[in-house]
């Protein structure tokens, strides 16, 4: 039996559960026709009685009994018609609800491939790519299904680990040459003899190392943020997003903030990362004389962040793109050190991602942004 295939198995399998159900309505019918032939005989004695009635002609007795034959077949027909239909109802009820249970039963694996492919895409930054399916038993097409699903999620397995890895690694490595170039750089500035050309490029090759260090520490932190958080701890949003706004530096956008609590489980360093790039980006991408506000909260037990900016007017269909890495909008691919790495809102969505949160982001009708995210 286990070296069918599925198809094979569940086509055996009706043929033999309708087969028993046709034989039992055979059955069932058979001996309702005969309990009726059995209980209601031709009355022949009225037939007789009748006949003495009309003076014994003979031909009026044929016709009683042709009558009382014609009367015994037409309830024996109405009996099967009536009972046996009620019969056939019961085996087909019966029949029904155990193809029900027998061909959920053999399609059990089939749940068991949809709920695990269904986890692996509910996860975020392919963190569930290490979960398989490893269905065990015959060697039929759903066991065929689920080996070639688990090599797929296992390519796909190894191709996420080996990009984290080699932004990790490179990120490292170039972290030791940027250290080398600015003590460098800040020896030769400070050089007692250095001239103002020399100081003045040094003072620009700094800026622009400093530019990569971030640059590094942003792709560092894309990195471990992808990865599942091990340790939790309770946290605040409201309290991060006080901290964050209390040190931002003074001059810029004017602030308004409405911190309710919004209590969430997380990794207290990451988020802070979090709140601090939605703030910086709101600061960054603004207006002269423009605003910003910060809002707290928790809706339906889960703990939102919502930043809105003024600015220049986005287009929507550049909500999705401004979370790609190194994605930016057309008027700042070009411009000067000032400008964007491009990595700030892909950080914010990969840390939300790692709390099983997200987010959003929707433009403003008078220009700038509402970035929501929710934890």
């Amino acid at each position: 039996m286990n070296r069918l295939t599925l198809r094979a198995r569940l086509t055996l399998l009706y043929v033999v559960l309708f087969t028993v159900a046709g034989l039992a309505l055979l059955a069932i019918t058979y001996v309702l026709v005969k309990w009726q032939l059995n209980t209601k005989p031709i009355d022949t004695r009225m037939a007789v009685t009748d006949l003495l009635k009309t003076g014994g002609d003979i031909t009026k007795l044929k016709e009683l009994l042709q009558e009382k034959a014609d009367q015994s077949r037409a309830d024996t027909l109405t009996t099967i018609v009536t009972q046996g239909g009620i019969a056939l109802a019961v085996v087909l009820t019966a029949a029904t609800g155990v193809a029900w249970a027998l061909a959920g039963r053999a399609l059990q694996p089939l749940h068991r491939i949809t709920a695990t492919a269904g986890r692996i895409a509910a996860s975020a930054g392919g963190r569930g790519l290490h979960e398989r399916i490893a269905l065990a038993g015959p060697k039929d097409e759903v066991k065929q299904l689920a080996d070639t699903f688990d090599a797929m999620v296992g390519r796909l397995d190894h191709s996420f680990d080996g990009q984290r890895r080699f932004v990790a690694n490179a990120s490292h490595e170039l972290r030791t040459p940027l250290a080398l170039n600015r003590a460098l750089v800040e020896l030769a500035v400070t050089r007692p003899g250095a001239s103002a050309d020399a100081r003045q490029l040094g003072e620009a090759l700094l800026k622009v190392n400093e530019r990569h260090e971030r640059l590094i520490d942003g792709l560092l932190t894309l990195a471990d943020s992808e990865h599942e958080i091990a340790e939790r701890t309770p946290v605040d949003l409201a309290d991060i997003a006080e901290y964050v706004l209390e040190v931002l530096p003074a001059g810029g956008p004017a602030v308004t903030s409405l911190l309710d609590p919004a209590p969430v489980t997380g990794d207290p360093v990451l988020l802070e990362r979090l709140v601090q790039n939605l703030v910086e980006n709101a600061v960054r991408h603004n207006v002269p004389g423009g605003w910003l506000r910060v809002e707290t909260s928790t809706v339906d037990g889960r703990a939102r962040l919502v930043v809105t900016n003024s600015g220049p007017a986005v287009p929507a269909y550049e909500m999705e793109s401004i979370f790609q890495p190194f994605r930016r909008l057309g008027r700042e691919r070009v411009g000067g050190p000032s400008r964007g790495l491009g990595l700030g809102l892909s950080i914010v969505r990969a840390i939300a991602q790692a709390h099983h949160g997200t987010a959003t982001a929707a433009p403003r009708p008078g220009g700038g942004l509402t970035l929501t995210i929710t934890l």
